[in-house]
This record gives structure tokens, sequence and C-alpha cells, in this order.
């Protein structure tokens, strides 16, 4: 028997786990979930005898001994530690498998993964993962019909289903790790449009949005990825005029988080003081000048021009944002403050359901005529453990180790899944499971 080892037992696992525990048996492997808490492990594997449950420690070196009884290792821990469980792979000769985006460090072991026959296989997951799939897979089919590429847009967003918290004028709950939802687009991003080189830095971010309409779901809004052009070769679409990835959000949110953007609350490179008193009235106030006699809301409309009925308002004061309860910290980051506060409202509830709305648009000229393909992609979580978010992360990753371990893969060394032999079986499969790209050609 063979043996896939799941490093990582949080939010994004359920989903994974239990798929590869359920197809253990009919493919002849076992499955072991190994994480800092012993118990969140045990609790993945419960009730299936195909599974167990084991303390992991990147750190620690008798942890190792693990890595060295597998045959494939799934990482699910924070991106930064991947290097750390590459090494360990190439050490011990095994296969490595990831939901993360292609870090330098890990780009730097493609030839030794090669040489030894390993497959260190990255962006696997939702968004990097899916969207790479579905996308190359249309562009596939363009490119072999003869049809050529001059436009590509593509947008990917973790919501809420419209059912769930029907009060929230955000229309969002944390569904992933908070912290990157706090700091996501920090730096500055750069896209293709019209043949152009353009750039946002982050403070404009969410000011340049971008319009999207998902048929029988209705309006989004989406703001750009911090860097669309390293697709164009990833995609093999040297001499396209539109280039741009980004990610999706309800109507609305973009104009009221960039307040807090422009405030400063996302800010992760300095330590408030006071942190242990504050409310969270004072945080926001803490960032605005001192006006006598006037409120933080009448403040904070001032210095931005909104409305005091205003949608971003309406946003900020149901996040209770201005109001006197302690935040709760004794120490903190603006970043890590606002996380904490922004938690107490976005924090998905046991029923809570997540939805993911995926959104591509190609542009390609075909026998003199201009054509155009929209494709979108709905899912929708069970409840707060098996989310929308969990499925689509974690079933690519699954579906890409069973055939890894099943001898379906033949390639090797650092890759991400844009080659036919990764993406026509994962889409198949994914498409089984219910989760399935809808095209519509104009």
């Amino acid at each position: 028997m063979k043996t896939i080892l799941i490093l990582g037992a949080g939010r994004s696992s359920s989903s994974l786990i239990t798929y590869l525990l359920k197809e253990a048996n009919s493919n002849l492997f076992t499955v072991v979930v190994g994480d800092l808490s012993v118990e969140a492990a045990m609790e993945r594997v419960s009730g299936f005898s195909t599974g167990k449950a084991i303390r992991f420690d990147i750190h620690d070196a008798a942890s190792e001994t693990e890595v060295a009884n597998a045959d494939i290792v799934v990482s699910l821990l924070p991106a930064h530690f991947h290097p750390l469980v590459a090494k360990l792979c190439l050490k011990f000769q095994k296969h490595l498998i990831t939901a993360s985006y292609v870090s330098n460090d890990m780009q730097a072991l493609h030839q030794e993964a090669n040489e030894k026959g390993l497959l260190f296989l990255n962006e696997c997951g939702l968004d990097p993962g899916i969207d790479h799939m579905s996308a190359v897979q249309v562009m596939d089919k363009i490119k072999q019909k003869g049809g050529v590429l001059t436009s590509f847009e593509s947008f990917t967003g973790g919501l809420i289903a419209p059912e769930t918290d029907p009060g929230n004028p955000w229309r969002y709950k944390f569904t992933w790790n908070p912290r990157n939802v706090v700091m996501a687009g920090q730096g500055t991003a750069s896209f293709l449009l019209d043949g152009q080189h353009k750039y946002i830095p982050y403070q404009q971010l969410f000011q340049r949005i971008t319009k999207v309409h998902v048929p029988g779901y209705g309006n989004y809004e989406g703001y750009a990825n911090r860097d669309s052009m390293k697709y164009i070769e990833t995609y093999g679409l040297q001499g396209i005029k539109t280039m741009l990835r980004g990610t999706l959000r309800n109507e609305g949110f973009c104009s009221a988080w960039n307040v807090l953007v422009q405030l400063g609350c996302c800010d992760d490179s300095h330590a408030l003081q006071s942190v242990g008193s504050m409310t969270h009235k004072g945080f926001i106030d803490s960032f605005l000048d001192i006006q006598v006699g006037q409120s933080t809301e009448e403040k904070l409309c001032k210095v931005f021009g909104l409305k005091p009925d205003g949608p971003e308002l309406v946003r900020l004061k149901w996040s209770e944002l201005f109001s006197d309860e302690l935040v709760g910290l004794k120490e903190g980051t603006p970043a890590q403050v606002l996380e904490h506060i922004m938690n107490k409202k976005w924090k998905l509830n046991s029923n809570d359901k997540d939805l993911i709305v995926m959104w591509h648009r190609f542009v390609y000229e075909y026998q003199g005529s201009k054509k155009e393909i929209q494709a979108s992609l709905i899912a929708k979580g069970d409840d707060s453990t098996f989310t929308a978010m969990a499925k689509t992360v974690g079933l690519p990753l699954g579906i890409a180790a069973k055939l890894l371990i099943t001898g379906k893969i033949s390639k090797r060394g650092v890759a991400i899944p844009t080659l036919p032999e990764f993406y026509d079986p994962i889409l198949k499969d994914l498409k089984a499971l219910g989760v399935e790209l809808q095209e519509t050609e104009f």
C-alpha cells in the first residue's frame, strides 16, 4: 500500500482529505494527515479506516520520518513552508503537490526534482489552479481550430451564498486566510490592456475596478492581481493584446474597502500603541485629524467626501467600526487589528454557505471574424466546514494526488497544471463532482 501524506488540517483541508479517504481503498493507498494539532488531524480522519492522524511540525526533525514513509506529500502549510517541505521531499525522493504559487525558491528546485524523477506540482487549487486549467483548456481549443486569442480576462472570488447573512451589506465573509484578505493587493498590479502595459499602485487598486456580469448570478466588480504579465508566457500567449487576472467581489465592496486602505488600516509595517485599551472607533479615529465636536463618522465623511447614509458608511457601520467595543487584542499592527475587528462579523457561522464565482472572457479572431467566449464557474458550500473554498481548493489537489499515485501523470520537475495530462482528467473528475465551467460563445 502506498501512502499520501497531507500536511495541514485547517479550513481548506476538509474536502481534500475526505475525497482521498473515500478513494483510498479502490486505489490501494492510505492517507496520513499531519498537523501541529493532532486533535484537528484526528477530526478530519474520524470514521475512516483508510486514514491516520499524526502530529507534524516542519521544524521538528522527528517529523522527517513521516515524509520518508510517504510516497506523495500534499502540503497545505503556509506557502513560505513549501520550500522546506520540498527539500525534505528531495532528500527522501517523494513527490509534492501544493495549491500555492511557484516561488523562486521552489522553481530553483526544478532541475534536481526532474533528475530524481519527482513531480513538484504547484498552483493546483482554485486560484491558482482551476482558473489555469479551465482557461488553458479553452485556449487550446481555440488554437487547435486556428483561432488567434487577442484578449483574456479572468476573475475569481470567494463570496457568500445569497441566502447566507442577508443583512450583510458587504456580501462577504472570511472563507480563506483572513490575513491574506486584509493584506490583499499590496504592491503594484501589472497587466496588459489593448497592447499597453498598465500599472496600478496599491493606493489606487480598489478605485480602478472592472465590471463583471455573470448570467444568472448578477453583477460583480474585480480588482487586478499583482502580476498578470507572467501568464503570457505561462499560457503561451505571446502577442496577445489584453491579459488581466484579478479578484472578484460583490458590487460596492471595493469602494468601502478603499476607505480602510486609504486610512492606513491595512498597514502591517508598524505596531500601534495602547491596543489593549483601544475601541473599534478609537482604531479608526487614530488615523484621522482631531476635529473638536465632530464624530469619527463625520470626520471620515469629510476626509473622503462620503455621504453619511452612503454605501461606504453603511458597510463600515455594519462592521461596527464606530462602536465603543474594545478591540480585544493586547498588541498589533493596523492590519492585525483590522483583521481582528472584521473577524467578529465576517467569521463563518456553522450553517453559513460560501460561494465561489469564477469568470473568464476570451476574445479571439477566427477566419476574419471577431469571436468571444465567456465562461463561468459557480460552486456553493455545504456549511462552514465543507465550504465551496475547501471544495475548489482541495478537490483538484486530491484528484492530482490520485492520478499521480496511480501512475497516470508522467510530467516531472516543478510544474503547474497547464498541460492536457493535468487539466483533462482533473477537470473531468471535477465535473463529476459538480464543479464545472459553463461556456457561452458570442
